[in-house]
């Protein structure tokens, strides 16, 4: 019988094919004969006790100018799929809460959701990594001014940032004595309303923030360390870092190691760890990135690797 995977990711049109890594995955669950399935938030819906889909086929290319090709969608039970990648770029708002608790149904119902929907739920990507305080620098996370003033004053140097942003996004580099700490300070938290993350600077930013991927708790044996460029001091490829791959240090392995068990214990099948110098800052669940450029570099197939774990846990049928 031949396999079927429905993958729930932002308009497939507005990816950037070169790197993007939910393409990458599509790729090889097609190269391996699975019949594909897309969906966007707007597609989804449940029947009473089911959940179900307005799912388009979907053929994927490699192929810059024409990557993909859609047919026409129809409603469809999720939970007859074999497996369902859950690709949906942050932020984690109540829309994308909703659809963990629909894709929870479907995973009830026998599909495999990467990542496990409450698992999604209960890993925010900033939040998480404090579950492991032994691995991360000086973190606070608070809604009150003066507390997070408190902290920047005793640090120095720190990096502030909201809970749900990606890709580089509205992250400030600052100090206790910044004359603009105040305002920053009042934007990310919306006058003390929403929560803002502050974390001590770590200065070996400049050798790159590295992407470490893990498949079911065990790492790839090579990260992507994103280098900031020019006066940048954020290191995302979205604000123009540069990508180096490198192999993981004894200390990145030791991370690996501490964290990697939970996140396979909560269905976290496939999750990016963000590591600067000796230290983990992020746990990126809902879409980590980076197979592509780690692919090109070393001659990897990530999405092979994750596939070979997805399949070693398929249901007899």
């Amino acid at each position: 019988m031949t396999p079927t995977l429905a993958v729930l990711m932002d308009p497939i049109a507005a990816i950037h094919v070169k790197k993007d890594s939910t393409l990458a995955l599509l790729l090889e669950a097609q190269r391996r004969g699975y019949r594909l399935a897309y969906l966007t938030q707007g597609s989804l819906a449940q029947r009473h006790a089911e959940a179900w889909g307005y799912a388009a086929p979907l053929t994927v290319r490699d192929d810059a100018h024409d990557w993909f090709t859609l047919g026409e969608a129809q409603w469809i039970n999720l939970g007859k799929f074999d497996v369902i990648l859950a690709r949906k770029d942050p932020p984690f708002d109540a829309q994308f809460l909703y659809d963990t608790m629909l894709l929870e149904r479907a995973q009830a119902d026998g599909a495999q959701v990467i990542n496990d929907p409450r698992g999604l739920r209960d890993a925010n990507e900033k939040f998480f990594a404090l579950h492991f305080p032994q691995c991360c620098a000086p973190t606070l996370i608070a809604r009150d001014a003066a507390e997070l003033k408190r902290f920047a004053r005793e640090h120095g140097k720190v990096v502030l940032k909201p809970l749900d942003g990606m890709g580089g996004r509205s992250i400030f580099l600052s100090s206790g004595n910044d004359p603009n700490l105040n305002v920053i300070i009042e934007t990310l938290t919306e006058e003390g309303r929403t929560f803002a993350l502050a974390q001590k600077f770590i200065p070996e930013i400049s050798a790159g923030d590295k992407r470490i991927l893990l498949i079911d708790g065990e790492p790839v044996p090579y990260a992507l360390a994103r280098m900031p460029q020019g006066d940048e001091f954020r290191g995302n490829l979205a604000r123009g870092g540069k990508g180096v791959g490198v192999p993981l240090s004894d200390r990145d392995r030791w991370i690996a190691a501490q964290v990697g068990p939970t996140l396979k214990a909560r269905g976290m099948r496939f999750v990016g760890l963000d590591v600067i110098g000796d230290w983990l800052t992020e746990v990126n669940v809902t879409s980590p990135t980076c197979i592509r450029e780690l692919d090109a570099q070393f001659g990897l197939n990530i999405a092979g690797m994750l596939f070979d774990a997805i399949e070693r846990n398929a249901s007899p049928t």
